[in-house]
C-alpha cells in the first residue's frame, strides 16, 4: 500500500503574516466599512493565535502587529511635541443668519460667480488628534494641546485598534499626518461606569471628559481596556501626495485604512448645508456617540488659501453648534448649598430624573432667590431642564399651564443648616439672595473657601485643589484657612490617596503661599466682590494691610474701580470679629501682607494710560497672564466696552461675543494678538 504524502505545514513566519493579514482585513471592514465578515469569538481566535507564534518567536514580533496594541510599560511623563501646521480652532456659528453670513464672507473673497461647494461634517464630541506616519509606520501622535504644541501620546494611540500602526498603501508618502476626533461611544461610558459603582468609584461625567483622561493615562494597557474610536477628517504635513479637496483628502484616509464619518455630505449651496445642520439637529439623538454641532469646509484646497486665514481661526470653515439639549421633568425637592460667602444655592431634585446628552440627571442648580422668584418656581412644577455646554445641568424655564394647583411655594430657612446661624438678606443693586450671616466660620462653605484661596490667580497652593480641599475639611484637619499651615505630613498620610510624594507637594505648595503678596491675599480671603482685579488695584493704592485697616471709606473709595458699595463689603469683613481673627493669625504665621512695587520693562510702558479690554482665547497668554501683561507695560484693563476704552484685544471666540459687537458699534479699535504683541515689543 503507498505511503500517504503527508500535508505541508506552515512555517511560523508565513502563518503569522498571514494572520496580520487577516486581522487587518477584519479591522478595516469593521472600524472603516462599518461590516463584519466574522464574529467576535472568530477574531478573537486569530489574535490569540498570532500572539502564541510571536511568544514563541519574538524575532517575529513587528511595530506593526495588531499584538502590540496593547500597550508596554507606563510612561514617566508626558513630552511636547510642536504642530508643523497649527491645529487651529474653528469658528463657531448659532443660527441660520450666521451660517449666511459665512457663506457671503467666503463669496467675497472669491467672487460671487464663483462656484462654491461645502463639505459637512458631524462635529464629534471628543478630543482631537494629530497621527503622523512616516513611509507609512506610525510614528508618534499627539493631542491639539494649544493649537500649537500638544502632548505625546503615541504610546495610548497605538492602542486604538481604529487607527492604522501603518497605512493601507503600496507607496505610502513620505510624511502623511491624519487629523481627527478620538472619541468614546455611550455605551462604553456607561460599561466603566457600572465598573466605577461597583468599586463605589464616582462616575464619569461624559464620554468627552473620559476619552481625555483615557488619553491621559500614562499605563497603556490601562488605555486598552478602554475602548477609544476615532473619525478622521483632515490632515496636517503631507509630502509625497497631492490632494486639492476635502472629499479628495476623505477618501484617502478611507483607503489609507482611517475609519471617516460616513454622514459627511458635499454641499453646493449654503441653503443645502442649512438643511444638512437642521436634519442632523433632529437626529444626532440617535446616533451612538456623542455630536454637538456640524463642521462646514469649503471643498477647494486652492479655494481655501485665497479666502486665508485671521490669526487663530481658518476663515473658509465655520462651525454649526446644536442648540442645548432640553428636557422636562417634576421639580421633587429642593435642598440648599452654601456657598464660599455663605450664599443659599437653591438645588433641585428631579422626580423622575431627566435624561440629557446621555447622561442621568437627578440635580440641577436654580440660581439664587431672585431668579427664584422671578420664575415663581414650585416644588411639584414642570421645569424645563437643559445642560449648559453639554456638561453642567440647570433649571431654565417653569411650565406654569401644567399646574394643577397642588404645588408648594420653595421656603427659604431660618438659620443655616451647616453651622445654626441665621439667615439673612443680601441685596445687590439687580438681585438678591439668601445667605448665612457667618460665612466666614461655616462649614458650609469652607471648602469652597479653601479651593478659591489657592487658585493660581490667588496663593497658588500646588496639591490643593477641589477634591484635596473637601478632604481636609471633611476630616475636620482644616476648620479655618490658617489651619493649613499646621498640617504635617502625618495627618496628610492618613487621608485616602495620599501617599509620600502627594502629601509633600501640598506641604511645598502651603509653604511656597505665604509669599505670593497682599493682592493676592486679599483676592483669597473670599471678600464679597473682591476679585483679582479690584485686590491689585488697591495693593497698589494701600501697599500694606496695615494701611488697608486704618483707611476710612472715603479713601479707600478713592481708588479706581472701588466705589461705596464694593468698600461696604470690604470693611464689613475687616471690621468683624472674624475677619480681624483670621488676618491676625495669618499675620502671625508669616503670611506677606505687603504689596511689592511694580518692575517698569526695559522698553518702558507702551500701554500707559490706556484701558484694554481682552475677548476670546489668546495663543500667548491665559486669562492671568494678559491682564499681568497689560499692568506690566502700563495699561489697565476693563471688562466692558465703552468710549473710554482704548482698544479691544481679540482672540478666537467660542462663540459671539457682545464686548465685539460692541466695539464695532462704538467704533473702538479692535487688534488682534500679534498687533499687540508688537505694540509691547515682544513680538
Amino acid at each position: 500500500m503507498a505511503k500517504t504524502a503527508a500535508a505541508p505545514t506552515t512555517s511560523p513566519t508565513n502563518r503569522a503574516a498571514e494572520l496580520r493579514k487577516q486581522i487587518d482585513h477584519h479591522n478595516h471592514l469593521y472600524y472603516v466599512e462599518a461590516r463584519t465578515e466574522i464574529s467576535d469569538r472568530d477574531f478573537d481566535k486569530l489574535l490569540q493565535e498570532l500572539a502564541d507564534i510571536e511568544a514563541k518567536h519574538p524575532e517575529l514580533v513587528t511595530p506593526e502587529s495588531p499584538t502590540q496594541r496593547v500597550g508596554g510599560a507606563p510612561i514617566p511623563g508626558f513630552k511636547q511635541i510642536t504642530h508643523k501646521v497649527p491645529m487651529l480652532s474653528i469658528e463657531n456659528s448659532y443660527d441660520e443668519a450666521d451660517l449666511r453670513k459665512f457663506d457671503a464672507d467666503v463669496r467675497k473673497s472669491l467672487g460671487v460667480k464663483t462656484v462654491v461647494e461645502y463639505v459637512t461634517e458631524l462635529k464629534i464630541d471628543g478630543v482631537s488628534m494629530a497621527v503622523t506616519y512616516e513611509n507609512g509606520q506610525l510614528a508618534f501622535a499627539a493631542t491639539r494641546g494649544k493649537g500649537d504644541v500638544g502632548d505625546d501620546v503615541t504610546h495610548n494611540v497605538k492602542t486604538i485598534s481604529a487607527i492604522p500602526l501603518k497605512l493601507a498603501a503600496d507607496k505610502p508618502p513620505k510624511t502623511f499626518e491624519a487629523r481627527g476626533e478620538v472619541y468614546m461611544l455611550r455605551s462604553e461610558l456607561a460599561r466603566i461606569n457600572a465598573e466605577q459603582a461597583k468599586n463605589k468609584e464616582d462616575p464619569y461625567k461624559n464620554t468627552r471628559n473620559l476619552t481625555a483622561g483615557t488619553l491621559k493615562l500614562k499605563d497603556p494597557k490601562e488605555c486598552a481596556k478602554r475602548k477609544l474610536l476615532i473619525f478622521s477628517y483632515g490632515a496636517g504635513v503631507i509630502d509625497g501626495l497631492n490632494i486639492k479637496k476635502q472629499s479628495d483628502l476623505l477618501a484617502k484616509l478611507k483607503e489609507f485604512g482611517f475609519p471617516v464619518n460616513p454622514h459627511e455630505k458635499l454641499c453646493t449651496s449654503i441653503e443645502e448645508v442649512i438643511a444638512y445642520c437642521k436634519e442632523w439637529d433632529a437626529k444626532r439623538k440617535d446616533l451612538p456617540y456623542d455630536t454637538d454641532g456640524i463642521v462646514i469646509k469649503v471643498n477647494d484646497w486652492d479655494q481655501r488659501e485665497k479666502i486665508g486665514y485671521t490669526a487663530k481661526v481658518p476663515k473658509w470653515a465655520k462651525a454649526y453648534k446644536f442648540d442645548p439639549e432640553k428636557g422636562t421633568t417634576k421639580l421633587g425637592a429642593v435642598v440648599f448649598h452654601i456657598g464660599k460667602f455663605g450664599e443659599l444655592t437653591p438645588v433641585a431634585t428631579f422626580d423622575p430624573p431627566v435624561e440629557l446628552a446621555g447622561t442621568t440627571v437627578t440635580h440641577a442648580s436654580m440660581h439664587n432667590a431672585s431668579w427664584v422668584a422671578e420664575k415663581d418656581v414650585r416644588i411639584g412644577d414642570t421645569v424645563v431642564v437643559e445642560k449648559k455646554g453639554e456638561i453642567i445641568p440647570q433649571v431654565v424655564d417653569v411650565i406654569k399651564a401644567d399646574r394643577k394647583g397642588t404645588e408648594k411655594v420653595i421656603t427659604w430657612p431660618d438659620f443655616c443648616h451647616e453651622c445654626g446661624a441665621p439667615v439673612v438678606k443680601k441685596e445687590t443693586a439687580s438681585s438678591y439672595n439668601f445667605v448665612c450671616s457667618n460665612p466666614e466660620a461655616c462649614a458650609g462653605g469652607m471648602w469652597k473657601r479653601l479651593e478659591g484661596y489657592a487658585r493660581k490667580e490667588r496663593l497658588d497652593i500646588d496639591g490643593l485643589g477641589r477634591e484635596v480641599a473637601i478632604q481636609l475639611v471633611e476630616s475636620g484637619l482644616v476648620k479655618s484657612i490658617p489651619d493649613l499651615y499646621s498640617l504635617t505630613k502625618e495627618q496628610l498620610l492618613k487621608l485616602e490617596g495620599f501617599k509620600e510624594k502627594k502629601a509633600q507637594k501640598l506641604l511645598d505648595g502651603v509653604a511656597a503661599s505665604k509669599t505670593r503678596g497682599l493682592a493676592r491675599l486679599l483676592a483669597g480671603l473670599a471678600i464679597f466682590r473682591v476679585g483679582e482685579e479690584m485686590a491689585e488695584r488697591l495693593a497698589e493704592a494701600f501697599p500694606d494691610i496695615d494701611l488697608i485697616i486704618a483707611a476710612t471709606p472715603d479713601q479707600l473709595a478713592s481708588t479706581e474701580g472701588w466705589g461705596p458699595e464694593r468698600v461696604k463689603y470690604l470693611r464689613a469683613f475687616l471690621d468683624n470679629d472674624n475677619g480681624k481673627t483670621l488676618i491676625a493669625a495669618l499675620k502671625t504665621l508669616g503670611i506677606k501682607m505687603t504689596q511689592d512695587k511694580r518692575a517698569v520693562p526695559a522698553g518702558g510702558l507702551p500701554l500707559a494710560g490706556m484701558t484694554i479690554v481682552v475677548t476670546g482665547t489668546l495663543d500667548t497668554y491665559d486669562r492671568l497672564g494678559i491682564e499681568s501683561t497689560i499692568k506690566q507695560y502700563g495699561g489697565k484693563t476693563s471688562g466692558s466696552v465703552s468710549k473710554k476704552t482704548s482698544f479691544l484685544l481679540l482672540g478666537t471666540l467660542p462663540k459671539p461675543s457682545s464686548k465685539h459687537e460692541d466695539a464695532k458699534k462704538i467704533g473702538v479699535k479692535i487688534i488682534e494678538e500679534a498687533e499687540f504683541r508688537k505694540m509691547i515689543g515682544e513680538g
